[in-house]
């Protein structure tokens, strides 16, 4: 691909609030050339709205964006689920529609102005689109496919294709692996590596970070750049972190100290007056110079004081700074000894179950090609004579993997009774079930966070309920604001803390998803507070870190409406 020599993006003084006033950036400044740029931020800090701003989507209230060269650029939230939806085809959303069409009217002999001039150079554009079709596992949809006949993840792809075709200089892309299963995500993956323009991308996906040549911080509106990739990067974080600490450490002596010198000053001052009280009353010294002293003396303590006073406030500034560049980042280090399931004892068993919409079978009936492995023999009692049998038992970490559109979501909630069967038997054992969604919507929003949690645990004492919220990072009054103004990071461990200490405690967690739309610090708080459970999980994720680091030592794959048991590790190859 041939790009512009200086491809880039510069941001000088960008500004920008939303038409409430309220503010996301004041000044920001940022440089992004050639080469592959990680956009990095807590949830809410306007890593999207900064894209925006560079696509021209939004205009900044003050400040500038330059970008040289063709920009393409490839939104979270693709503008494609609208009423168009039943209408629109592949070839219109990749922008090739009018060419083909009049590509197709030339070849039919029409060689009017018209259709030359809508070709223009492109003239190959069958050619180069089947290629980049192909490059991205999309090779069998054809240009004149509904766009309702894709999965998400199909529509994702579809739409970065859209960009490749248009040979952009500067490519944005916002949280690009959502929705992807892990093929597809693998050749986004060589995508990004083979980049040759300037790349700014947003992600939580830290094996698509660990392809970047730089790393850029968006933290409280200021910008931070780290040479290397996401691992570099949080090298880097924590050497700076370790720093802070120990200058949150020195300033809270420093205030401790010139707080105790303050009170002994007081103590002295109080001590000498007394004093001097009394001597001057024994030496027999007229009131009118006795007062006179003592005014003096007053003013001398009282000017005392005041230095005191303003070093106490001193320190208590350094401490404020101190604690400002300290990072919430942490990990929740919990105990959850209730919700500790016997090994062997089964908590899930469903025997041939089936989920039918309309004439079409989500799942295969038993015994229909496939090989080895399957976890699901059939076995009767299916009202269609087929399904899938899966059994839970103890303490088990299950991941649950497979392409998109293979019916994990559905397989889960049936798991969790969120939908019926069609067919088959359940058995489950006593003790709860869990089932946290991606859009983490377990709460009552209009609820405080300690209104939540005595909800799911009437029976724990206030105090304890206080103390445990401070543990998930809801201190002074976070704790009692309500859960639709949280963050999404917040939100997460509001949902935690009422999920893990309900009453009764979970034996069986089902989470769907659950790092899209995290944040890199609430993902890992995630994984902190799944290590300490001792229940039973099955989680659907297509990101291979995170399972990695939740100790998962059981895999299921469900392709082509089978469930197998490939063993460790090859279920996601």
């Amino acid at each position: 691909m041939s790009v512009v020599a200086d491809a880039g993006v510069v941001c000088s003084n960008l500004s920008f609030s939303w038409p409430d006033d309220t503010p996301v950036f004041q000044g920001l400044s940022l440089t992004a050339g050639a080469g592959r740029t990680g956009l990095v931020a807590p949830n809410g800090a306007g890593k999207s709205t900064l894209l925006r701003l560079i696509s021209g989507e939004l205009l900044p209230t003050a400040g500038s964006v330059t970008v040289a060269g063709l920009l393409g650029y490839l939104p979270q939230f693709l503008p494609l689920a609208d009423h168009r939806t039943d209408t629109l085809t592949v070839a219109e959303v990749l922008g090739v529609a009018p060419v083909i069409r009049a590509l197709r009217a030339v070849e039919a002999g029409d060689a009017s102005e018209e259709n030359f001039t809508t070709i223009g150079n492109d003239w190959d554009v069958e050619e180069r689109t089947h290629a980049e079709l192909d490059r991205l596992g999309l090779g069998a949809l054809t240009f004149d496919q509904s766009l309702r006949t894709l999965s998400g993840g199909q529509i994702v792809a579809v739409g970065l294709v859209a960009q490749l075709l248009r040979r952009p200089d500067v490519l944005l892309l916002d949280e690009p692996t959502n929705n992807l299963d892990l093929a597809a995500r693998r050749r986004l993956y060589d995508v990004v590596d083979a980049w040759a323009g300037c790349l700014l991308l947003v992600s939580h996906d830290r094996a698509l970070l660990d392809r970047m040549d730089r790393i850029v911080e968006l933290d409280r509106g200021d910008v931070r750049s780290y040479g290397g990739n996401f691992t570099a990067y949080e090298e880097a974080v924590q050497l700076r972190q370790a720093a802070a600490e120990r200058e949150v450490r020195g300033a809270e002596q420093e205030l401790r100290r010139e707080k105790r010198d303050r009170q002994q000053a007081r103590e002295r001052a109080a001590r000498r007056a007394g004093n001097a009280a009394r001597n001057l009353s024994d030496a027999g010294i007229p009131k009118i110079v006795a007062g006179g002293l003592k005014r003096r003396a007053q003013e001398s303590a009282g000017r005392a004081q005041e230095a005191h006073t303003e070093r106490v406030g001193q320190a208590q500034a350094r401490l404020d700074r101190a604690e400002e560049a300290l990072r919430d980042d942490r990990p929740i280090v919990l105990d959850l000894p209730a919700t500790r399931v016997p090994a062997g004892r089964t908590v899930f068993a469903g025997e041939g179950l089936q989920v039918r919409y309309g004439e079409k079978a989500v799942f295969v009936a038993a015994g229909t090609g496939g090989g080895g492995g399957e976890v699901g023999s059939g076995g009767g009692g299916g009202v269609d004579g087929g399904g899938v049998d899966l059994t839970i038992r103890g303490p088990e970490r299950i991941a649950l993997t497979g392409p998109n559109g293979s019916g994990k979501s559905t397989l889960l909630r049936l798991v969790g009774g969120q939908a019926q069967p069609s067919g088959g038997r359940i058995r489950t054992a006593d003790g709860r079930v869990a089932y946290l969604s991606q859009r983490l919507d377990l709460l009552d929003l209009d609820r405080t966070v300690a209104e939540n949690l005595a909800a799911s645990a009437p029976e724990m004492p206030p105090s304890e309920r206080m103390h445990l919220l401070a543990r998930f990072r809801f201190r002074a009054g976070g704790a009692d604001r309500p859960v639709g103004a949280l963050s999404g990071g917040e939100r997460l461990r509001a949902t935690l803390a009422c999920v893990l200490f309900g009453e009764p405690a979970p034996h069986l967690l089902l989470l769907d998803e659950p790092t899209n739309n995290l944040d890199l610090v609430s993902i890992g708080q995630l994984e902190g507070a799944l290590n300490a459970y001792q229940g039973a999980f099955m989680v659907v994720s297509h990101d291979e870190r995170f399972l990695a680091r939740i100790g998962v030592n059981r895999w299921l794959h469900l392709e082509q409406g089978r469930l197998s048991e490939p063993g460790m590790r090859s279920s996601i190859e």
